[in-house]
């Protein structure tokens, strides 16, 4: 890699001008877009078992049209993760080796997914809130990416979880209508909607990459992506009579967390412990390190044919 200094390599950022290769950039800031791509490509490759687990069951579907789509939302999220592998891959990296010779604890992708969805409301309120998650991230990575690749990448997965989330919207507004299906919706709110807070990360003063920032991957910061995920969240929530811990403070002019954050989470009740209080980052962390119930369940899906063609040991 031919050598470039980081005063040429952060001129070339400000200028406006894209990285459209490793040897216009530095190995620092090579480093830290391999991280911030695993991130993102080991959360798109875990939610197509996630959202198949919530379809297992047909009784659980309006209809068989349903099923047609969340496969289609599947198929998306498996294309989007390749983009992603594909751009490691170009990075260098040993892909093969990073998708099926990793332990399950190993994958980057938000302990949300972890926690499993046992039904179609459960599986609209992700759409609707992690998709969001996703979409309000990659978004501000496509605007503001400087690795040219990626953020050319990015127009079509940024349309694509654009109708993902809309998918949600749509049947989180048609199932409010029912009494007993707002009741189940209520219930994965509860859950579902402290879980995406905590999908963009540490808060700022306590972030330990800051590379995200200064090398331009993204443009904004964990707690200002946390604000405009609220900011639509929570209306949309707000207009299906459904109740969040979250509010929007004229005074301060951001959306405020009602409820103690972060806290405990019991993964099997999936219920948040917030009679205990708040709890620090750190407990926080252990938590996501440990990994959540469906972690190897899912992980094995996505690995269980590779190995049984190659071998247990393949990619080891």
């Amino acid at each position: 890699m031919t050598a470039v200094s980081e005063e040429a390599l952060l001129e070339r950022i400000r200028d406006g001008r894209l990285i459209e290769d490793p040897e216009q950039a530095t190995e620092r800031y090579i480093e830290g877009l391999k991280r911030t791509l695993i991130v993102s490509a080991d959360t798109e490759l875990i939610s197509a078992p996630a959202y198949m687990h919530a379809v297992r069951d047909f009784s659980t579907l309006p209809g068989v049209n349903n099923y047609i789509t969340v496969m289609g939302i599947v198929q998306d999220e498996l294309g989007h993760a390749h983009i992603a592998y594909r751009m490691l891959r170009d990075l260098g990296v040993d892909t093969e080796e990073l998708v099926y010779g990793r332990e399950p604890h190993q994958f980057k992708h938000p302990y949300a997914f972890d926690v499993p969805l046992e039904s179609f409301t459960e599986l609209v309120v992700a759409n609707g809130f992690y998709d969001r998650a996703g979409f309000v991230l990659l978004s501000d990575i496509h605007r503001n990416c400087s690795y040219g690749p990626w953020k050319r990448a990015l127009v079509k997965v940024d349309r694509e979880e654009n109708f993902h989330l809309r998918h949600g919207e749509k049947w989180m507004r048609v199932l409010s209508q029912d009494p007993e299906k707002k009741r189940e919706l209520q219930r994965a709110v509860d859950w579902m909607f402290v879980l995406t807070l905590e999908w963009f990360g540490l808060p700022d003063d306590k972030k330990r990459h800051n590379e995200q920032i200064e090398y331009g991957y993204k443009g904004s910061t964990n707690d200002q992506l946390r604000q405009t995920w609220m900011s639509s969240t929570v209306p949309l929530c707000e207009s299906l009579g459904l109740e969040v811990p979250a509010h929007y403070d004229e005074e301060q002019g951001r959306y405020v967390i009602d409820c103690p954050f972060p806290a405990r989470f019991d993964a099997e009740e999936k219920r948040w412990l917030f009679e205990e209080g708040q709890i620090g980052w750190d407990e926080v962390l252990r938590r996501w390190k440990a990994r959540g119930p469906k972690n190897e369940e899912f992980v094995e899906h996505l690995q269980r044919g590779y190995k049984e063609l190659y071998g247990a040991g393949a990619a080891a």
